[in-house]
């Protein structure tokens, strides 16, 4: 079962020199690569043209990969074309990746530089390893390598430092997240689930759908499921979160027009409708400049 090896290649308006910067200097290289949390440049002995480096990952709940690597510069004076190699291993017993290799390219394209990256790795934990691999962490692995490429570009076309975009992505993700599911329970629970809860009662208050109230508010209900699906799978157009504010907004005051007393219970749809629209705001504020692995072409 051999899998292939993980590409990425992206387009950046900048020059090459800075590019060669950002990514040979290990502090600076640290910041915006997700797979990696340090790298550490080892002393060079005189005439040695290999680089050798200790690398750690953090991955949660305390626990870090360490690793060692080599890497080499081919023509790193060059103002066209640069490549650099690399080797990489780690003999830690929980690392899934046993040892691998791969190369960065740059090359220049106009006002802008291609750059490229190939790499490969073999796994431990025989064919469970290999499994997981395949399934689950090359996947992953490729898209944070995509997504840190991006977040690289975004640093060096419009000087938005990594911790910021990373901030941000936080923010969005956790906005999106949150206006997902609330559209989701109000469409499913009150509406589809458990209408004599007090939904319908508001519906039937209009005096607008007599006799077809309940199946109103089912309709009503699909509808904020659908719209809660579109909003996650769109996150990134500005123009739907106007589009969810001027929903909450018209239904809340529709609400409100009909039954006034509303405004008195201590949950009522202005409790509710508040904080979406509040996620809607924060939601499109952060959705600027935030990195997108699809920019890069995964494909050879």
């Amino acid at each position: 079962m051999r899998s292939k090896p993980i590409y990425v290649e992206i387009d950046m308006m900048t020059d090459l020199e800075k590019l060669w910067t950002y990514t040979q200097t290990p502090k600076l290289h640290e910041q915006w690569d997700l797979r990696f949390s340090e790298i550490t440049y080892l002393p060079r002995e005189k005439g040695d043209d290999d680089q050798h480096f200790l690398y750690r990952t953090r991955i949660g709940f305390g626990l870090a990969i360490a690793g060692t690597g080599v890497s080499k510069a081919t023509n790193p004076s060059s103002k066209e074309e640069r490549t650099s190699t690399l080797s990489f291993g780690s003999e830690q017993a929980i690392s899934l990746i046993s040892k691998g290799g791969g190369y960065w390219k740059y090359r220049t394209n106009g006002d802008m530089v291609t750059f490229v990256t190939q790499y490969n790795y073999q796994t431990r934990f025989g064919l469970l390893g290999r499994w997981l691999d395949r399934l689950l962490f090359r996947p992953l692995f490729g898209y944070a390598t995509a997504w840190s490429f991006d977040m690289l570009r975004i640093w060096l076309e419009k000087s938005i430092p990594p911790i910021v975009s990373l901030q941000r992505a936080v923010i969005h993700y956790f906005s999106v997240g949150m206006l997902t599911l609330l559209w989701l329970f109000e469409g499913i629970v009150p509406k589809l689930l458990y209408p004599q809860a007090g939904e319908l009662a508001i519906v039937q208050q209009t005096g607008w759908f007599a006799g077809w109230e309940g199946q109103v508010l089912q309709l009503l209900g699909y509808g904020e499921i659908i719209f809660g699906l579109t909003a996650a799978l769109l996150h990134r157009r500005k123009e739907l979160y106007g589009l969810q504010i001027i929903l909450l907004f018209a239904l809340t005051m529709a609400a409100f027009i009909r039954n006034p007393e509303l405004l008195l219970a201590p949950f009522n749809p202005l409790t509710l409708s508040v904080p979406m629209i509040g996620f809607c705001l924060l939601a499109g504020w952060s959705s600027r400049d935030l990195p997108k692995a699809g920019r890069c072409k995964r494909k050879m």
